[in-house]
């Protein structure tokens, strides 16, 4: 299954509920933002890629900017869409490599958070994701990418990820190595009328080297004014 349809039939169903609480998401993205300075000062435009049901994008907008929140998926639009009244948040249905839908707003900030470019076909689509962003940026304008480490192989039973669980639903991640990817299988048990139903899909994610993201980060033309990892997520946040 292609990750937009693993999505749309599977994950959206249940990916702000496997995160626990949403409020308490939104609260450390917008600490991460004020720790970092991210703060609008320029045209206060900011795009969100791969915004989902809106972790960066309601921040980020509490914060001053005005979000365009690019996502594949219709249903977590559609909940982002449904938490945000009042706020200043276009949601957008499209590709976050469909340049054309956004290049032309004069972005300061831009951000792909989450694991989100490890969604991409190949090393060489975050590549041009990367370039195609530094263009479109007003100077000294912001890029920040997060992205899963998977390059440390997990063995045996490190293959299986608890997400979490309640007494309705139990999410469980099972992991197969391959040379450039990890495919994800997503478990879901999940109680209906009384029995539990087990629904299970799979997805590619890219293995991403740091330091390869590092060098398109320069190549590109940014500055990387942070990089760092954390509980296995990598940040990097390029100034233009």
């Amino acid at each position: 299954m292609d990750i937009k349809e693993h999505y749309e039939n599977h994950l959206a169903n249940y990916y702000s509920w496997m995160f626990g609480d949403f409020n308490a998401k939104l609260n450390e993205n917008q600490r991460f933002f004020e720790c970092h300075n991210i703060k609008p000062v320029l045209s206060k435009t900011a795009i969100d890629l791969g915004a989902g049901c809106g972790f960066q994008s309601i921040p980020l907008a509490k914060i001053g900017f005005k979000v365009k929140a690019i996502d594949f998926s219709k249903k977590l639009l559609d909940e982002l869409k449904s938490k945000s009244n009042g706020l200043s948040i276009e949601a957008i249905e499209d590709n976050i490599l469909d340049f054309d839908v956004y290049s032309n707003c004069k972005p300061e900030l831009i951000v792909c958070m989450g694991d989100t470019i490890t969604h991409l076909d190949s090393l060489e689509s975050i590549q041009e994701l990367i370039k195609n962003n530094y263009k479109i940026l007003l100077k000294s304008g912001k890029l920040i990418l997060t992205f899963r480490d998977s390059t440390l192989e997990l063995k045996e039973e490190q293959r299986f990820i608890p997400v979490r669980s309640d007494d309705n639903r139990i999410f469980t991640c099972f992991l197969e190595y391959h040379y450039t990817y990890v495919k994800v299988f997503d478990i879901i048990y999940e109680k209906e009328n009384g029995r539990w139903i087990q629904k299970i899909s799979s997805y590619k994610k890219l293995v991403i080297p740091r330091n390869v993201i590092e060098d398109y980060f320069e190549d590109a033309g940014f500055k990387i004014e942070f990089m760092g990892v954390e509980n296995g997520l990598v940040t990097i946040i390029g100034t233009k």
